[in-house]
């Protein structure tokens, strides 16, 4: 039987490597999206993966993709709720709607999938779920405090959904990375990217296959003793 698992932002970014590393792991890879059309075309190709377009942060959104990824593909295994926004600035400048923006997309989205999806891995006795959450939601950001909040609110969410399924064989888990080399930081000046490595004490940023690796070992039967977890990964500049 195939295995599937279903990767939100699994496009772009950090994303497209966990996409990458689950289907070397021999599972039949779902990506979602939502806006970037060329760059959901050009994963498809490259991959040969289907990517759905919907809107994570709506439910009724989630509830149809959902239903249709299941039905054309079969029972989701591993949910991997990766897909995330930003929308920084100041908290006593900040537009209300860039506050609910980003804790719909970041966090509610957690919930809207695994609502949907957690009911068949309990009956199936079987379930693999990881959760990208963030440095900054550890120990805060400057002008992230939507950010932040919705990333710490992941690992509540991870904690507590993992005592309520643990006896069905699903466990739950959260990922934090530090600064990852995408598209985003690539694109920074160098002297902010300067200033950002000399924070990490490994002297480097991360690559999006080390976070890949990190969940396809948490997507594994080998850690089934893992659950409720928060693995960090920033090169040492957070040590909690």
């Amino acid at each position: 039987m195939k295995k599937i698992a279903l990767v939100t932002g699994g496009t772009r970014g950090i994303g497209h490597a966990i996409s990458l590393g689950l289907r070397k792991d021999g599972y039949e890879v779902v990506a979602t999206y939502h806006g970037n059309e060329e760059a959901a075309q050009k994963f498809r190709d490259e991959t040969g993966c289907d990517a759905v377009k919907f809107d994570v942060a709506n439910y009724q959104e989630c509830e149809k993709a959902v239903q249709q990824i299941e039905s054309a593909h079969g029972p989701v295994e591993v949910l991997v709720n990766n897909a995330g926004i930003t929308k920084d600035g100041m908290l006593h400048k900040m537009p209300e709607e860039n506050w609910h923006a980003v804790i719909e997309t970041n966090l509610t989205s957690c919930f809207n999938m695994c609502r949907l999806i957690v009911p068949g891995m309990r009956e199936r006795n079987y379930g693999r779920i990881v959760n990208i959450s963030s440095i900054n939601g550890q120990k805060g950001q400057f002008g992230q405090t939507n950010y932040s909040a919705a990333k710490a609110g992941m690992l509540g969410f991870t904690k507590a959904l993992a005592m309520e399924v643990a006896a069905k064989g699903v466990t739950v888990n959260a990922i934090c990375p530090g600064y990852i080399e995408t598209d985003m930081t690539t694109n920074m000046k160098q002297e902010v990217l300067d200033s950002i490595i000399r924070q990490i004490p490994v002297t480097r940023m991360g690559q999006p296959e080390e976070i890949a690796d990190l969940v396809c070992f948490l997507a594994s039967p080998n850690a089934a003793f893992i659950t409720g977890a928060t693995v960090a990964a920033n090169g040492g500049q957070y040590m909690a």
